[in-house]
């Protein structure tokens, strides 16, 4: 579809032998946003589908990252997590940002996408002014919680409430920060989709997080 639109280009980084696989959707725009998929969670699901429509609809550049890891990733630390995603991001978020000047950047992670911008990329002094969209951060690592805690980002966050990583008493916390919006989607699992199946009440759930996302873009 955006191939009918703008230029879209398919991409390679490289780290060290490894190839990093990346799409490039180019809008003439000074703005560009990065998005990190999730474990299985990727670029043609609803969230990021539509997502990437209402950046595009906001006159962003887009960049999709196609990194993949064995289910063996979700065995170690999370900072050895951390530390195997950033090594593989960091060569795309460079070669982009260096063939094209970009005024303004933007990450959008969900799930195991949200470990490379909450543990790596908010911590980073180049991006202190870049803004975040987090859905469905992994809340159960205390790490995780803490660094949404001290971050001056503004971001905006989406979980359900059936989602395993959304704990109350975190919740509560984040929702005090003023630098963070934070939209609680009732009765939503980790994918965003209402349990028990609700077809209609999930779309029209996906209809709000994107109205969450645009109002968000506007601030």
């Amino acid at each position: 579809m955006w191939c009918d639109i703008m230029k879209v280009t398919q991409k390679t980084a490289f780290v060290g032998q490894k190839e990093v696989q990346y799409t490039h959707i180019e809008n003439e725009s000074t703005v560009v946003c990065f998005m990190f998929s999730g474990a299985g969670y990727v670029y043609d699901k609803p969230l990021f589908y539509y997502s990437t429509m209402t950046m595009l609809q906001h006159q962003y550049d887009i960049v999709h990252i196609h990194y993949s890891y064995e289910q063996d990733l979700f065995e170690l630390p999370l900072d050895k997590i951390t530390n195997i995603i950033i090594n593989d991001v960091n060569p795309v978020i460079s070669n982009v940002l260096q063939d094209k000047q970009y005024h303004k950047t933007l990450f959008l992670g969900k799930s195991l996408g949200t470990i490379p911008l909450i543990n790596g990329l908010i911590k980073n002094n180049l991006y202190l002014n870049s803004k975040m969209i987090l859905l469905t951060p992994l809340l159960k690592f205390d790490s995780t919680f803490k660094v949404l805690m001290e971050m001056t980002h503004s971001s905006l966050i989406i979980i359900g409430t059936n989602d395993p990583h959304y704990i109350p008493s975190k919740v509560r916390d984040i929702e005090n920060r003023n630098n963070i919006q934070i939209e609680k989607v009732l009765k939503a699992n980790h994918s965003l989709d209402l349990e028990p199946f609700n077809t209609l009440g999930s779309i029209r759930c996906l209809e709000r997080i994107m109205k969450q996302m645009d109002d968000f873009l506007l601030t």
